[in-house]
């Protein structure tokens, strides 16, 4: 078998062991939990299922919204919509960020434990190299904090990808929830006000939302520079 082979080789073992393990875990979820996706469908049901575990439930709570952005089976959206109902604004945000900085480092180095050519496997060797190249580039923070700043786009690939590209951890880590933090923040907010039933300060802040993304448009040339001038100083960081 040449050097080339053997490579992919072991780049598609890991994958099948990743795979088996995925499997598994599913397997054993629907053979003793059979109806727990269900409960994901609904926020009281999700609401229910983290409050039986009482105080265990904010372990709970950050285990799931880790499950989210590693695998992206669950929709990260009503995890927060929950946490606000439960936790509140501060401690839900809290709880949140500390989920998704955990699944992105999880995430991050899964895709350096399994490889390039795994990721190529998975997602199709032309869409990762272009987001490596992407990521590779002096605007990649730039164009990294939109598209997670943006909700609804599938973050997946990109996070992967960033995994085996010369970006390092903590540049990634930053941006990563530097961007996810308005969204994030924003829907938590909104279940906070729907549950104390604060819809004028509910559409306020709708409306600033929808304000500050105008604002980031008209904008976009001064943040691209802001972009370049933390890119410059991050390339050079020994962390």
């Amino acid at each position: 078998m040449s050097k080339a082979g053997l490579t992919k080789f072991i780049a598609i073992l890991k994958l099948s062991i990743l795979i088996g393990f995925i499997v598994g875990l599913s397997y054993l979820a629907y053979r003793y939990y059979p109806d727990i996706i269900h409960k994901f469908e609904n926020l009281e049901d999700l609401e229910n299922f983290i409050m039986q575990y009482r105080a265990f439930g904010i372990v709970v709570y950050i285990a799931l919204q880790i499950v989210q952005v590693v695998v992206s089976v669950l929709p990260g959206q009503i995890l927060q919509f929950a946490a606000g109902y439960i936790y509140g604004f501060i401690f839900g945000t809290i709880l949140s960020l500390i989920g998704v900085g955990l699944g992105t480092v999880i995430t991050f180095y899964l895709a350096r434990l399994l490889g390039k050519d795994a990721m190529h496997v998975i997602f199709g060797e032309q869409r990762v190299v272009k987001y490596v190249q992407i990521l590779n580039s002096k605007r990649a923070y730039m164009l990294m904090f939109i598209f997670f700043a943006i909700p609804g786009l599938p973050k997946d690939l990109l996070s992967y990808a960033a995994g085996i590209s010369e970006m390092k951890l903590t540049p990634f880590l930053l941006i990563s929830l530097a961007g996810r933090t308005p969204a994030l923040m924003a829907t938590i907010a909104m279940s906070r006000m729907l549950y104390n039933g604060s819809y004028l300060e509910l559409v306020v802040l709708v409306a600033a939302t929808v304000l500050l993304f105008i604002f980031c448009i008209i904008k976009k040339d001064l943040l691209i520079k802001y972009g370049n001038k933390f890119y410059d100083k991050m390339i050079h960081a020994k962390w």
